[in-house]
């Protein structure tokens, strides 16, 4: 795929092909290591050029730590905001990166089932829940339902890895993530990077600590049985509550949407990816 290809003859025999290990990792901001406000996490915040920093070593240290444990291929998604965050220059070479947006999956650009793991790196709690800079992909949105099942990003996301058979092996972000992420997906490896004060709060580990929580616990995620990927039925029912009716109305311009009552749309998808992107485009009208 990238630089010179190699000629014919050095392609391994077939009785010798070594099989690839292939690692995503979605990489937010709000779950990162010091992180508490708002203004440290958006373009025109003083702070942010530090914290886009600190968002970029915990991503590049899950995947140092995967490609330590033998993974071949390491994609970084940049997930947070406008998502154009992380400090290329600063990722270890052998990691490709994803950036920049609109992009079609959002959060998970660029996942199929080629891959044989997901991280989810710097994550937080769904809107409504304790959790620092809890929110569910935008500000405007109350609730995100699956089939009846309240989820926040982290269920949201895992949704379309378990679409392509993919397991969710890892997350890292403040205590309320952790707990979301382990009561959704049984046996995930996590990583608690500081813990829930208020919302615009936190009493956080210093970063290079929570780097090496990181890096050990992507180490036992990747030693260890995965867990299960997190599936959901088809056909999906798409659920959104809204903050208030005017963003609900705004919803009506996706033919399929339903009004359910003033705050809330509906919509019936086939399959979890076409789902997620009808969400995304809801949420976008819902503005």
């Amino acid at each position: 795929m990238w630089g010179i290809e190699e000629p014919l003859g050095n392609v391994y025999p077939v009785d010798e092909r070594r099989w690839r290990v292939n690692i995503y990792i979605s990489v937010d901001m709000e779950g990162v290591a010091g992180v508490a406000n708002w203004d440290e996490t958006g373009h025109s915040g003083p702070d942010y050029g530090r914290f886009r920093e600190l968002m970029t070593l915990e991503a590049n240290c899950a995947a140092v730590a995967a490609l330590d444990e033998g993974a071949d291929t390491v994609v970084i998604n940049d997930s947070h905001g406008g998502m154009r965050n992380m400090v290329i220059e600063k990722l270890d070479p052998r990691v490709e990166l994803i950036s920049g947006s609109p992009k079609p999956m959002g959060m998970m650009e660029g996942l199929d089932d080629s891959f044989d793991a997901v991280m989810f790196v710097g994550y937080h709690s769904m809107a409504g829940t304790p959790g620092v800079l809890n929110h569910t992909y935008t500000g405007t949105v109350l609730e995100y339902q699956i089939n009846g099942q309240r989820l926040g990003e982290i269920g949201m996301n895992a949704a379309l890895a378990g679409h392509y058979d993919v397991p969710v092996i890892f997350l890292s972000g403040d205590d309320c993530a952790v707990v979301e992420a382990a009561d959704l997906i049984p046996g995930v490896h996590t990583a608690c990077v500081k813990q829930y004060v208020s919302r615009y709060a936190s009493r956080s580990l210093h970063p290079e600590r929570a780097r090496d929580l990181i890096r050990a616990g992507v180490k036992r995620a990747l030693a260890e049985k995965a867990p299960d990927p997190f599936k959901v039925q088809t056909p999906v029912i798409l659920t959104l509550k809204f903050v208030d009716t005017a963003l609900a109305d705004g919803c009506h311009l996706l033919p399929g949407a339903e009004r359910v009552d003033p705050l809330t749309v509906q919509y019936t998808a086939p399959d979890y990816p076409t789902a997620l992107r009808a969400g995304r485009a809801l949420m976008s009208l819902g503005r």
